[in-house]
């Protein structure tokens, strides 16, 4: 039987002895499978089979070395040709490799190792093409937005446009949207399906990284430049140089880095910390913000300039509870991947575990669901998943809300508290969620109704 994964060989050698000497020693590797052809006419009618590697005698008395060299190029350019020659003739091995051969052996005592060392080198090279070739196919699978994106809400399918729309450019992009609810799967889909899916991207967290750090993480440092720099650091845009540099919860940025950050996207160039060396670098900019920019432009903590720099082409990525229809679509397609990844029984949600997802505002966003999901596979016993099988963080159920005897203030403190606790205190974005002015929200915080975690 024979192995597919093997490393096929073909040899055209019209000297019976010769041939079977170079298959003989070739067949040594397991790994090779190695065939032997004395004429020119079964090598031909064999040749769709597409071996890797073909090692061509030159002067074949039924066909010129240089014309079977061009028609096995033109079958397949990605079979790879040894020419081995009796004769030592500089010219025609220029000649030949100009025309796409990859090596040219002279026959000598030497041949056969020589030509060991070529066909694993040419193996080696063949065996990086593959990983190159599936990188590349999981990349295209990973960031297919249309497949990875999943949602039939209106509200999505305008995001789809606007990724489309981002593809085609290199404008700045601005993602909107509460945590959880997908910004950087949306940055990566754009980086991954533009012009630029070939060089890196780079994903900087704002917010996790110390305020004193942070202008190192970025624009790097020389060696010395700070207690504690023993070695030069190359910074983030250097990194993402010809890629893309995703900067998340941008409106958390410090005011003075900001007016850095302005100068490094106006001169398309930076500057490492401790250094006088000017570097230009060339990356995309996607921010992203679960944040009301023009209102911190107001309050002074975001530069107006910056804002305007940065704004480029906007995206408002919907919370979840704002796009109910596709929540079932999203749970069922974690469900199935879970299942995929690791190898277990395919499974289903229940007509009541439905609706228990429905009735679930998810403040967590995609990424709460994502999870909820994941637990509910691993808790289900049998193929259909109920709803004792999800786990939802919630203080109280929907239904029971009229059952604890509270007063209507009571209810509104309750439903504002509960909005803070999980926006991370946030006013303004609570303000917007529950459409109540931010006043109210503050006059209520400083009266100790309600309290910031």
């Amino acid at each position: 039987m024979k192995n597919r994964s093997a490393f096929k060989i073909f040899i055209l050698e019209d000297d019976a002895w010769y041939g079977s000497m170079l298959q003989h020693y070739l067949s040594l590797n397991p790994d090779y499978e190695v065939r032997r052809f004395e004429n020119s006419s079964a090598f031909f009618s064999a040749l769709h089979e597409n071996p890797q590697v073909v090692t061509l005698d030159y002067s074949l008395p039924d066909c010129d070395g240089g014309e079977a060299l061009k028609k096995i190029k033109e079958h397949n350019n990605n079979i790879q040709v040894v020419i081995i020659s009796g004769q030592e003739d500089i010219a025609t091995a220029i000649n030949l490799l100009k025309n796409g051969a990859f090596d040219y052996i002279v026959k000598d005592d030497d041949t056969k190792d020589r030509l060991w060392n070529t066909i694993q080198h040419l193996q080696e090279i063949n065996g990086l093409k593959q990983e190159v070739e599936q990188l590349r196919k999981e990349v295209g699978r990973k960031y297919d937005f249309s497949k990875t994106m999943i949602g039939n809400s209106d509200s999505m399918q305008k995001v789809f446009s606007m990724i489309e729309k981002a593809v085609q450019t290199n404008i700045s992009v601005s993602i909107y949207g509460e945590t959880g609810s997908g910004k950087e799967m949306v940055a990566k889909a754009i980086h991954y399906n533009s012009e630029r899916q070939k060089k890196p991207f780079v994903a900087v967290n704002v917010t996790a990284i110390p305020k004193d750090l942070i202008e190192s993480e970025l624009f790097g440092h020389e060696k010395g430049a700070f207690t504690g720099a023993v070695t030069r650091r190359i910074g983030k845009f250097e990194e993402a140089d010809g890629g893309t540099l995703f900067l998340d919860e941008i409106g958390e940025m410090d005011i003075n880095l900001q007016t850095k950050l302005l100068r490094v996207l106006q001169e398309k160039e930076i500057t490492r910390v401790g250094d006088n060396q000017v570097i230009p670098v060339n990356a995309r900019i996607i921010t992203a913000t679960h944040k009301n920019l023009l209102e911190s432009v107001q309050a002074k903590t975001f530069r107006e300039d910056l804002y305007y720099r940065l704004y480029g082409l906007p995206i408002n990525l919907p919370p979840l509870r704002e796009r109910s229809g596709d929540v079932i679509l999203l749970a069922k397609y974690f469900i199935d991947l879970f299942c995929t990844e690791n190898k277990t029984e395919k499974k289903t949600l229940s007509n009541e575990s439905q609706q228990k997802l429905m009735n679930y505002r998810f403040p967590g966003n995609v990424r709460e669901l994502k999870s909820v999901m994941d637990l509910s596979v691993v808790m289900s016993d049998g193929p259909l998943i109920e709803p004792e099988n999800i786990t939802l963080n919630t203080t109280a159920k929907v239904t029971d809300i009229f059952a604890n005897g509270k007063t209507l203030r009571e209810h509104t403190n309750f439903i504002i508290q509960h909005y803070l606790d999980n926006n991370k205190g946030d006013v303004l974005l609570v303000a917007k969620l529950l459409d109540i002015g931010k006043s109210t929200i503050y006059r209520m915080i400083q009266s100790k109704e309600l309290v910031i975690n």
